[in-house]
C-alpha cells in the first residue's frame, strides 16, 4: 500500500505532467477545432464543416506549396544523407585531434541562429549573381541538413566492428563491396535516422526558407506566414491540420516500432555486433516502420509531382501585391482570357517590399507599392517605363488622380493608379460607451489614458508617424529633426496605451471586439461592417477622418526594370483598368477607385459612401506622401527603432 506522502506526490508528478501536456496541445486542439467551424469568427461557432478542407486541397497555390515543400524536404535529405555519410566516414578515418577539430566546426550550423545562416546564405547568392528560386531553397536546405545526419551516422561508426570489415578484405571483398557488404548495415540505422531527422528539419523550417526563397516559391511554412499577414482564413487551420496529423503519424510510425533485438556485444573499433533473435519474427518492426515512413514520403512527393507538373505553365506572370489586395476570381479570370499563368507572392509593408526589388535577386514583373516608395523607386532606377500603347484601358482613370500620382511619378510614365483612400480611426461604438470615451474626431484622441490596452496602430514607419507629426500641426512629409524626435517622444508616450503594432490584422481585432479604436486604411470599413452584420455581432464599427488632416496615398501598378515578362505585366494592368474588373476588385477589397468608369457603375450606396469616397472638403489638410531622400528615410526608420524597442 501506498502512503499517503506517496500518493500525493505521485498526484503532483501526474498533475504537473498534464499541465505540461495542456501548454502544448491546447493551441493545437483549439486551432484544430476552429478547423471545423463554418464561420469564420475565432470566437463564434457556426457549426461543423468540412469546406475548408475542401477549399485547401482545391487551392492550387496550396497544393504548389505542398509540392515544393515534399519536394525539397526529399531532396535535402536524400543529398544531405549521402554528403553527411560521407564526411562521417572519412571523419571516422582521421586522427583524434584533426577528427574533434571538425566535429566541432561541424556543430556550429547547428549552433548558429536560423535567420544568421538565413541572411548569410541569401547575401551569399546575391553577391555571386545568382537569382534566388527553387535551387537556392535546396542549397540552403542540405547546407543545415547536413551536420545533422553527420551528428546521427558518427555514433554508429564507432559501434561498428573494423574487424568484421578486415575479414572481408582478407576473404577477397573489394573496399565498395566489403563497406556495403559489412560496415552499411550496420551504420543503417544511424543513416535512416540521419535521412528521416533531415527530411523533418526541412519540412518545419521557415526562417531560412524565407530569406533564399525566390519569386513565386512557397513552402507550406512561408505559405501560411503570408496567408496570415493577409488576415487568418481558416483553410489556414485546415492546412496546419493535415501537416500536425501527417507529422504525428510519421513520428509515431518511426517511434513506436520495437527495436532489433540485441544480444551480445562484440569487440573492435567501430563496437558492438548484434546477434539477432532466432524466435518468431513480429509483424511490426523496425524495418516495417522505415519501409512504411519511406513509402509515405516518396508517395507524396510522387503525387504532388504529378499534381505540379499537370498544372505548370510556360507562360508566366510575377505579381507582388499587399495582402487581400485583389479578388482572387479577377487572377483565374485573368489566367482563362490570357493564356498566362499568374504566380502572386504577398508583402506586408512598403519597406518590407523595396529590398527585395532593390536586391534583384528575385524577379517580379508587376509591383504595386504606394506613392511615396514609387518616387524612391523611380528615382533609384527600380522601374521600367510603361508602354502604354499596350495599356489603352488608362483612359478609364480619372484624370484627377492622374494629377495626383505626379507628386510621385511627375511625368506618369511609371504607374498606373490602382486605389486610393485615406488612413484615418476605426471604433467599436459600444466599447467606447462602456469605457466612457466619446467617439474620436482627431489624432490627439488616441492619446487618451481611458484607452489603455484598447489602442491598434499601424506597424508601418511612415503611417505611424504620420499620426504623431500631424498631431503635433507638422507635415507628415517633414524632414526636420526637431519635428520628427517630437513625433518620437510622442509615439513613445503613446506606447503604453497601444495594445499591439499591426497592419491587416487589425480588421480580425476589431472584428473580435479585441480592442476600442484603431488606425486603418479607409477602405476597410465596408468590409468589417459586412462581415459585422454578417456574424450578427452586438457592437457597431465606425470611422472618422481626424480633423488634424491625414494621409491621402494613392497605390498603383509598376513595372521593375529586372521584370522577365514586361509585356504579361502591361496586359495584367490593362485588365484591371477595364471597368467590369475595378469593379470586382472594388467590391472585394473595398479600397476607393480611381477608375472613373467603374465608379459610374458601382451602387449608389457605396458611390455615397462619405467613409470611401469622402468629399473635397474632408481632405483639406491631408497630403500625400513623398520620398524624403536616402538620410531621412533612415532617420525615420532609427527613431522608429527607439519607438519599437523601448
Amino acid at each position: 500500500m501506498k502512503t499517503a506522502r506517496e500518493r500525493f506526490k505521485k498526484f503532483i508528478e501526474d498533475f504537473y505532467l498534464v499541465l505540461v501536456l495542456i501548454f502544448l496541445y491546447a493551441p493545437i486542439l483549439v486551432m484544430m477545432v476552429l478547423s471545423f467551424n463554418s464561420s469564420k469568427s475565432r470566437s463564434q461557432w457556426g457549426g461543423f464543416t468540412l469546406k475548408w478542407y475542401t477549399q485547401m486541397f482545391e487551392s492550387a497555390t496550396i497544393m504548389d506549396a505542398l509540392y515544393n515543400t515534399l519536394l525539397i524536404a526529399f531532396l535535402s535529405a536524400l543529398i544531405a544523407t549521402i554528403l553527411g555519410t560521407a564526411a562521417a566516414i572519412g571523419l571516422s578515418a582521421m586522427k583524434k585531434l584533426p577528427r574533434t577539430i571538425c566535429m566541432g566546426l561541424n556543430n556550429i550550423p547547428m549552433l548558429n541562429s536560423d535567420i544568421v545562416t538565413g541572411i548569410s546564405l541569401m547575401l551569399m547568392f546575391i553577391a555571386f549573381g545568382i537569382s534566388l528560386g527553387f535551387k537556392t531553397i535546396l542549397f540552403a536546405h542540405i547546407t543545415f541538413n547536413v551536420p545533422y545526419v553527420m551528428l546521427s551516422v558518427m555514433p554508429k561508426l564507432k559501434q561498428t566492428s573494423r574487424s568484421t570489415y578486415e575479414a572481408a578484405m582478407d576473404l577477397g571483398a573489394g573496399p565498395l563491396k566489403a563497406f556495403f557488404k559489412v560496415v552499411f548495415p550496420d551504420i543503417m540505422p544511424g543513416v535512416l535516422s540521419g535521412f528521416l531527422m533531415a527530411f523533418t528539419m526541412s519540412l518545419d523550417d521557415f526562417i531560412i526558407t524565407h530569406f533564399t526563397r525566390g519569386a513565386g516559391i512557397n513552402t507550406l511554412s512561408t505559405l501560411i506566414y503570408s496567408e496570415v499577414r493577409r488576415g487568418i482564413k481558416p483553410s489556414m487551420y485546415a492546412l496546419s491540420t493535415v501537416i500536425f496529423v501527417t507529422i504525428l503519424a510519421l513520428l509515431l510510425i518511426t517511434n513506436f516500432a520495437p527495436a532489433k533485438p540485441q544480444t551480445k556485444a562484440g569487440a573492435g573499433n567501430f563496437g558492438p555486433n548484434t546477434v539477432p533473435d532466432k524466435g518468431k519474427k513480429p509483424l511490426w518492426n523496425g524495418k516495417t516502420a522505415i519501409v512504411l515512413a519511406s513509402f509515405l514520403i516518396v508517395g507524396s512527393v510522387c503525387y504532388t509531382s504529378y499534381l505540379h507538373f499537370a498544372s505548370s505553365h510556360s507562360n508566366e506572370l510575377y505579381v507582388y501585391n499587399w495582402g487581400e489586395y485583389i479578388d482572387e476570381s479577377v487572377i483565374d479570370e485573368f489566367e482563362a482570357e490570357t493564356g498566362i499563368h499568374v504566380t502572386y507572392d504577398l508583402f506586408e509593408t512598403n519597406e518590407e517590399m523595396y529590398p527585395v526589388i532593390e536586391a534583384g535577386a528575385v524577379s517580379y514583373d508587376a509591383v504595386c507599392p504606394s506613392d511615396y516608395m514609387i518616387q524612391k523607386m523611380v528615382e533609384n532606377g527600380l522601374l521600367a517605363e510603361i508602354n502604354f500603347e499596350n495599356v489603352p484601358n488608362i483612359a478609364n482613370i480619372d484624370p484627377v488622380y492622374l494629377e495626383k500620382s505626379k507628386a510621385f511619378d511627375p511625368e506618369n510614365r511609371y504607374s498606373v493608379p490602382y486605389t486610393w483612400g485615406t488612413v484615418g480611426i476605426i471604433y467599436n461604438v459600444q466599447k467606447l460607451e462602456e469605457l466612457g470615451v466619446p467617439a474620436p474626431t482627431k489624432w490627439s484622441d488616441l492619446w487618451d489614458e481611458r484607452l489603455k490596452g484598447e489602442i491598434l496602430m499601424q506597424d508601418s514607419v511612415r503611417d505611424a508617424f504620420m499620426v504623431a507629426l500631424k498631431e503635433l500641426g507638422y507635415s507628415m512629409n517633414t524632414t526636420d529633426v526637431g519635428e520628427l524626435e517630437e513625433a518620437k517622444k510622442l509615439l513613445l508616450a503613446q506606447k503604453p496605451l497601444v495594445q499591439a503594432y499591426v497592419v491587416d490584422q487589425v480588421r480580425d481585432k476589431m472584428l473580435n471586439g479585441e480592442a476600442a479604436v484603431g488606425v486603418i486604411y479607409s477602405g476597410e470599413l465596408l468590409y468589417l461592417q459586412e462581415e459585422a452584420e454578417t456574424l450578427d455581432l452586438d457592437y457597431d464599427l465606425e470611422y472618422v477622418l481626424p480633423k488634424e488632416g491625414t494621409n491621402l496615398w494613392i497605390d498603383s501598378w509598376v513595372i521593375p526594370d529586372n521584370a522577365k515578362n514586361k509585356e504579361n505585366a502591361e496586359k495584367w494592368i490593362n485588365f484591371l483598368c477595364r471597368p467590369d474588373i475595378a469593379v470586382k476588385n472594388f467590391e472585394y477589397i473595398t479600397y476607393a477607385t480611381p477608375n472613373k468608369a467603374a465608379f459610374e457603375i458601382l451602387d449608389p450606396e457605396y458611390q455615397e459612401n462619405k467613409s470611401v469616397f469622402p468629399d473635397t472638403d474632408e481632405l483639406e489638410n491631408s497630403e500625400v506622401y513623398s520620398y524624403l531622400g536616402t538620410e531621412a528615410d533612415d532617420l525615420y526608420n532609427a527613431l522608429w527603432k527607439e519607438v519599437k524597442s523601448q
